[in-house]
């Protein structure tokens, strides 16, 4: 167990290469693993493909990749608060596969459970379902979409402990529990890593075994992409 626990995320993705498929956690850059991210920018790494809600911001998240870019196609549902990702999808400089939200989710969870697709009326008619098999049940049209497996999953938690039993903190769940099981290799940062048996058991989301590294993240910036206050 104590192989699963890494000193910070650059020994935890030493292995990442060129060409990988990454399954990132979080929603907007909320509940996202900046640690993880953060590495990868100074690693490097490119030509990655990235299934993720969205992109994070021009300057966060996911968008310090795209400034060097070091993703070749992203797998998203959203794209609307960074500038970066039109101008080079625009471009041709960046691949785009558009999926509805409720979908990728569950092309994610798929993944994670052994299922290879599943039908959905989701996009039906649309250009979502182009190219894709149309079935017919009970009268509906359904388009089958395909279940998502990542070299590697990058997944961020409010604790875990050191055998990668994960606790996520309210809205930044999102996403994350079910990239945590739709990756080759799952990388988990958190905001505490405890001794095993410090949690308790009906408090987990996500069990360990889904988890192959874990390590206690540091310099949260959890920044709000959009700010609303009332006036005082």
């Amino acid at each position: 167990m104590s192989k699963k626990v890494f000193k910070d995320a650059m020994s935890a993705l030493t292995d990442v290469k060129d060409g990988m498929t990454l399954i990132v956690g979080g929603f907007g850059l909320c509940g996202i693993p900046e640690n993880s991210i953060a590495a990868l920018h100074e690693m490097g790494v490119k030509d990655l493909t990235c299934v993720s809600n969205n992109a994070g911001v021009d300057d966060f998240g996911l968008g310090l990749l795209l400034q060097k870019r070091q993703i070749k196609k992203m797998v998203s549902s959203y794209v609307g608060e960074n500038a970066l990702f039109e101008k080079l999808y625009m471009s041709g400089e960046l691949q785009l596969e558009f999926c509805p939200q409720g979908t990728l989710a569950e092309r994610i969870r798929a993944g994670g459970a052994g299922i290879a697709g599943f039908y959905t009326p989701t996009g039906v008619g649309t250009l979502v379902a182009e190219g894709k098999e149309i079935k017919n049940f009970d009268g509906r049209d359904y388009v089958l979409e395909r279940g998502i497996v990542g070299d590697f999953a990058l997944v961020k938690a409010w604790k875990g402990d050191k055998f990668g039993n994960l606790i996520f903190r309210k809205t930044a769940r999102n996403f994350n529990p079910m990239a945590a099981t739709a990756g080759k290799i799952t990388v988990v940062e958190v905001e505490e890593l405890v001794e095993i048996g410090e949690l308790d058991p009906d408090q987990i989301h996500t069990p360990g075994v889904y988890v192959q590294r874990i390590f206690q993240g540091t310099n949260y910036q959890k920044r709000i992409e959009q700010r609303t206050v009332s006036k005082g």
